[in-house]
């Protein structure tokens, strides 16, 4: 039974998604307001979530940035809802992370036939995406154990999302900005020498694969060069 979260301040609308989707086997849970969603997905991951923009505490938009700087929730499927039609809304919720916009009043129909549609994509990307291995470095997102040949590598809850960005990302220099919001989470009040410091450990756990982390200075890291 797949998870959906919905975060709508109106409590009828809220009330209709969630009656709707029960009716269609998903386990349904509705939420008010933005103060403690993000603790409160993170707590019980969804498949999917449904994202009001107008909300009375907090803009929907800033909640989705939160979403997609979060390791554990960054790869789940966001539809966003809104009464705002314009095109310009609609690019700017696009681009700051949605996967699908839909305007106020919408077909609850439609609604479920897109959330079965990313849900399909979801779990296909899933099946895909369980391995990484490149350089003779393997990740088994599922069993969350690391290889390097044939050997087992220890790595810490940080030092394994660190790898796991790196890898996912091959060929590409990924900032310690970014870094840090995907690893360690949006909040964080540290000093990006954390994240240095991760990768000389993480280095060190590698052996001679350690030399497929490349420093661009100024700027972070990339694996595979």
């Amino acid at each position: 039974m797949a998870k959906i979260h919905i975060l709508e301040d109106d409590e009828n609308i809220r009330g209709l998604i969630c009656y709707a989707l029960a009716s269609q086997g998903f386990d349904a849970v509705g939420y008010e307001r933005a103060a403690g969603f993000i603790d409160a997905v993170k707590a019980d991951l969804p498949d999917l979530v449904i994202l009001d923009i107008m909300l009375p505490d907090e803009d929907g938009l800033s909640v989705l940035k939160k979403i997609r700087a979060d390791a554990a929730l960054e790869d789940i499927p966001v539809i966003m809802l809104t009464a705002k039609s314009s095109e310009f809304d609609k690019v700017k919720g696009l681009d700051s992370g949605a996967d699908d916009y839909m305007a106020k009043p919408f077909s609850v129909l439609e609604l479920i036939s897109r959330i079965n549609a990313h849900l399909r994509r979801r779990a296909k990307k899933s099946v895909n995406k369980t391995i990484l291995s490149s350089h003779n470095v393997t990740i088994d997102l599922d069993k969350r154990m690391v290889n390097v040949g044939t050997e087992a590598v220890n790595l810490t809850l940080k030092e394994f999302e660190l790898l796991r960005l790196l890898m996912e990302n091959e060929g590409k220099v990924v900032s310690r900005d970014r870094i840090i919001e995907v690893v360690w989470g949006w909040d964080f009040e540290g000093e990006s020498r954390t994240v240095d410091v991760h990768v000389k450990t993480l280095r060190q756990k590698m052996g001679e694969m350690s030399k497929y982390i490349e420093t661009v200075r100024g700027v972070g890291y990339r694996f595979g060069e």
